[in-house]
């Protein structure tokens, strides 16, 4: 039977998902679908599949995500070094006396995330380590933290000319060599990204409107009672020397120090680089695997050598904190592992050959419909596949040559395709940006993943009837304002009828 190249290459992936959102079990499920991937791989051969798993799984996984791994266990160092030395409960102390409400501590989530838009690995741990004590002080559950995080990350990283993301689509979109620069049609994309801009919509009404609705309701509630569903092992130190700049100070020079190790890793300061003194073209050719990395190992260093110098802490425990934050870091290496490997094995069995004959089949119906169809490919494809970066590599080539430089449909399909790789991703348990999320908030990941579902779909719905309207009116100045327009109808309509009040004032 043949396996390469048809619907069953998206089959793994989807078991892997069912088995998650069934069992609630993380690495048995991504496991499994591993398994089945290696099987289609090798035809049912025990020892081909093996060998699958081995060589071109889990290995490819581990090396080609090394430089993540190590922004993971130095992000979880300086988590654990401003929770032991009291720096984070200083922080929640000061916290608490200017932000009262919890709309206006969800608020302030929402608008770090949308301010750390350099990349998404990076707003995940650095939201989620900033404003665990102020949302736990408020009795939010983690859950909800969670997906505030998730809900900003991607988003704006794909709205955002200068982050990781604009130069990963810029790179795709320049290779193809479409007589139009990959930046530019990243930017005159943005205003038809639906998907992100009503995410924002949507975040905002929820907040003003102070209700929940789904498995986040009921996550909510139990938070108010004291159940917040944290995973434990982030318990704050009470340290009377520590101040609010104990913490504020090591993550400013966290954020200085990761954007100028993705300059410097994309060639701003080098001569012979040809992006040298050019911001945005050194963005565009950065790689966040080693600019990341480089800038928080000197960003951690720096917080040691304060720290100790502030007499708030002692060489010895701060060395300490370095295991204490690979430890509390072990559980997200391990699911990122999972979830590449299965990435891995996915390609092998040639998915993105598979999706290519699906657009093109499509593209030969209604031509008009078009970026609603692709929308929903994407969609389908990142939730499969658990990236973001894989679907538009895949589609970008696909939906450039069915449309004419020039023709209002290129931007919105590329819009299309770049939005419901973010909705897939948003959505989809295996995601790296889903892991991180549940990661910065320190709560169960397929708890993060049930609670912020039926929000995920609730926007991807709406974006799907924004497209289908953008196909017709091509203009975005017309379809975004009936974009909000309907979002905020809607969240009316879910309010009166399945909406929960969850801002209750703390007794």
């Amino acid at each position: 039977m043949e396996f390469v190249n048809t619907f069953w290459a998206l089959v793994p992936p989807i078991v892997a998902i069912v088995l998650a959102l069934i069992t609630k079990e993380t690495f048995s499920s991504l496991f499994i679908g591993i398994l089945v991937g290696a099987l289609f791989v090798s035809n049912f051969n025990p020892i081909g599949a093996l060998d699958a798993m081995i060589k071109d799984g889990f290995t490819e996984a581990i090396t080609g995500n090394a430089g993540i791994f190590m922004f993971l266990v130095i992000l979880g160092i300086m988590v654990a070094l401003v929770n032991s030395t009291g720096a984070a409960a200083a922080f929640g102390r000061w916290a608490a006396k200017h932000v009262k409400t919890r709309a206006g501590t969800l608020f302030a989530t929402f608008v770090l995330g949308v301010l750390i838009f350099i990349d998404d690995y990076f707003n995940c741990l650095t939201v989620g380590s900033v404003m665990r004590p102020l949302t736990d002080n408020q009795k939010i559950s983690r859950a909800k933290l969670a997906y505030l995080i998730d809900a900003t990350a991607a988003p704006i990283c794909m709205i955002a000319p200068v982050s990781s993301w604009a130069a990963a689509v810029s790179g795709v979109a320049d290779s193809m060599d479409a007589g139009i620069s990959g930046i530019q049609l990243f930017i005159q994309a943005i205003p038809f990204n639906f998907y992100s801009l009503l995410t924002f919509v949507f975040v905002i009404g929820l907040v003003l409107m102070g209700f929940d609705y789904g498995p986040m309701a009921k996550s909510e509630l139990e938070a108010l009672k004291g159940n917040l569903g944290s995973l434990g092992g982030d318990e704050e130190i009470e340290n009377t020397k520590a101040t609010l700049w104990d913490m504020l100070i090591p993550i400013i020079v966290l954020i200085i120090m990761c954007i100028i190790g993705l300059m410097y890793v994309g060639g701003f300061w080098d001569p012979e680089s040809g992006v040298a003194g050019d911001f945005v073209g050194a963005f565009g050719s950065t790689d966040a695997f080693v600019g990341l990395p480089w800038g928080s190992l000197v960003a951690v260093v720096f917080a040691i050598i304060y720290l100790c110098c502030r007499r708030i802490t002692t060489f010895k425990e701060a060395m300490s904190c370095v295991v204490k934050g690979f430890n509390a870091m072990v559980p997200a290496i391990l699911i990122l592992t999972f979830a590449v490997t299965l990435k891995n094995i996915t390609g092998l069995l040639g998915a993105a050959t598979y999706v290519e004959g699906v657009m093109k089949a499509a593209s030969a119906g209604l031509f008009k419909m078009l970026p609603a169809i692709i929308f929903v490919v994407a969609c389908l494809l990142a939730f499969a596949t658990g990236t973001s970066w894989g679907t538009f590599s895949i589609l970008i080539p696909i939906v450039l040559p069915i449309f004419k430089v020039g023709d209002p449909l290129l931007m919105i399909g590329i819009s299309a395709c770049l939005a419901g790789a973010v909705c897939g991703d948003h959505c989809s348990p295996i995601s790296d940006t889903t892991i991180m999320a549940s990661a910065g908030a320190n709560c169960n990941h397929i708890e993060h993943v049930q609670t912020q579902l039926p929000y995920a779909i609730t926007v991807a719905a709406l974006s799907f009837v924004n497209f289908i309207i953008a196909g017709f009116v091509q203009n975005a100045w017309i379809c975004l304002p009936i974009g909000f327009v309907m979002t905020i109808v809607v969240l009316f309509i879910l309010r009166a009828t399945v909406g929960k009040k969850t801002n209750a004032v703390q007794q």
